[in-house]
């Protein structure tokens, strides 16, 4: 076999796994035993690999999640309400194929934006896409765009995303621009894609929060009707981690 043309072809066809799988056989004596379908398999099956590892890497940086977390480091030890189960069936991602909401709330330092960013996580895992955003630049990013022209397109971009996490909801009342924004981005997803809401405040009190009665009804019928929650309380968190390790904590 002409070995160095070979590794330049697959190169250039962009099949590096196949590449880089070629180069480790050439390396191991025990491969010249294998038949060849039996090691075409092996460079076919690490070129696969390869490129659901790429495209996971991809996911995971379009989702700009604010942790590096993952449901298998999840702190179910410290008493704080978190219903393993439900974060087990979540973790499986049906929630996600059926357009369903989750909604978590506790007080600050509990951990909400972690589970949040791991369950993003999982599902960029499981092949949707996701995205983080803090609810205040948010705001700030759709007032930019209504004045540059970028609106619609962002909007829409928001729409084909499987998983969004709309972060620290409720941290002050809504103007009215913004419950017109809310509301169409929700209704965008509605029963299509799902919403992860983060928020200190009691889903009792987001009615208030969002100002406009029609407006908060239509809002809430959009995200509480078809919504898992998750009601955390207990000590934050973050205090705790950060007196047992002053670099704070790695998991939640």
């Amino acid at each position: 076999m002409l070995y160095h043309p070979t590794l330049d072809k697959l190169h250039s066809l962009r099949f590096t796994g196949m590449a880089k799988a070629l180069q480790e056989q050439s390396q191991m004596p025990e491969c010249e035993a294998m038949g060849f379908e039996e090691r075409l398999g092996l460079l076919i099956d690490r070129e696969v690999t390869e490129r659901e590892d790429k495209r996971l890497q991809s996911r995971l940086r379009n989702a700009r999640l604010k942790h590096q977390a993952a449901v298998e480091d999840i702190d179910y030890r410290t008493p704080r309400g978190l219903d393993k189960s439900l974060i087990q069936q979540l973790s499986k991602g049906q929630w996600i194929k059926e357009g369903l909401n989750l909604i978590i709330n506790g007080p600050t330092g509990i951990g909400k934006t972690w589970l949040a960013c791991a369950l993003a996580h999982k599902a960029c895992q499981e092949g949707y896409s996701a995205q983080y955003l803090r609810i205040p630049k948010l705001f700030e990013a759709l007032l930019l765009a209504h004045g540059d022209g970028r609106y619609h397109k962002l909007m829409s971009a928001f729409a084909k995303t499987d998983v969004i996490i709309l972060d620290d909801w409720g941290l002050a009342k809504l103007a009215h621009e913004q419950r017109q924004d809310l509301l169409e981005l929700l209704d965008d997803r509605h029963g299509q894609r799902s919403t992860i809401i983060t928020s200190q405040v009691p889903v009792n009190h987001w009615h208030e929060i969002i100002g406009d009665a029609t407006l908060a009804d239509a809002i809430l019928d959009r995200v509480l009707h078809s919504a898992y929650r998750l009601e955390l309380k207990g000590e934050s968190l973050r205090k705790r981690y950060t007196k047992l390790t002053p670099m704070g904590a790695t998991k939640a």
